[in-house]
């Protein structure tokens, strides 16, 4: 595995947990969260994309994995440059704005909103990572779109808007490790590891599925 990949899945994924919790301590609102989020993901991945793919989220990289997008030596090889990333991320927000800032909401760590079950958390989870993962396998490895990288990040910021206030909407194992760790707050880490990876599995699968009913070439037109 080359370093320069692990590096850029690393930078990658700090720049999103940092944008994203700096985004949360400074009151940003729904709308500036999600874009804090979607932002960082569109530019990073523009940026690495050409070095590692640009996942930047350990259920990506599993779903890849699980449809033969990837092999898993480099899955294995990602997750731990990812959550390194996330970790300093996190630790950076906190250096950033300081613990009394940091600890009024919560340092940015995921969980269900007030009012919403563990059930409902983990269900909107689900969804809202398998969205995210379809649209990276239709984009970016499918249509090979120059445009991937946006793509995704708008797919981040519509996530946030419909699932942040029910679940924290982080589609992303890494997302929640970093401010868990410095929080120390890990009472519903399990949500953030086991929905999004289910939800990665179920909108890979659901992508190569479409891929097989679309046309491979365009049918002539007809006079």
């Amino acid at each position: 595995m080359l370093p320069q990949k692990l590096l850029a899945e690393a930078i990658g994924t700090f720049a999103l947990i940092f944008a994203g919790v700096l985004a949360i301590a400074n009151d940003a609102g729904l709308l500036g969260v999600a874009f804090a989020h979607g932002l960082a993901i569109a530019v990073m991945a523009m940026a690495l994309g050409t070095v590692s793919g640009g996942q930047f989220n350990p259920a990506v990289s599993i779903g890849l994995s699980l449809t033969k997008n990837q092999d898993w030596a480099t899955t294995a090889a990602f997750i731990p440059a990812q959550l390194v990333g996330a970790t300093l991320g996190a630790f950076a927000a906190l250096a950033t704005v300081g613990e009394a800032k940091m600890k009024a909401v919560g340092y940015g760590v995921a969980n269900p909103g007030m009012g919403i079950s563990t059930g409902g958390a983990f269900l909107m989870e689900v969804i809202l990572t398998a969205f995210l993962v379809l649209v990276v396998v239709k984009v970016a490895i499918h249509q090979r779109s120059i445009l991937g990288g946006l793509i995704v990040g708008l797919t981040i910021v519509v996530d946030i808007l419909a699932g942040g206030p029910i679940s924290g909407a982080a589609m992303n194992p890494a997302r929640s490790f970093g401010p868990a760790l410095v929080s120390g707050d890990w009472a519903n880490h399990w949500i953030y590891w086991l929905a999004p990876i289910i939800g990665a599995g179920l909108g890979a699968f659901i992508a190569e599925f479409t891929e097989g009913l679309r046309p491979k070439t365009v049918p002539p037109l007809k006079n």
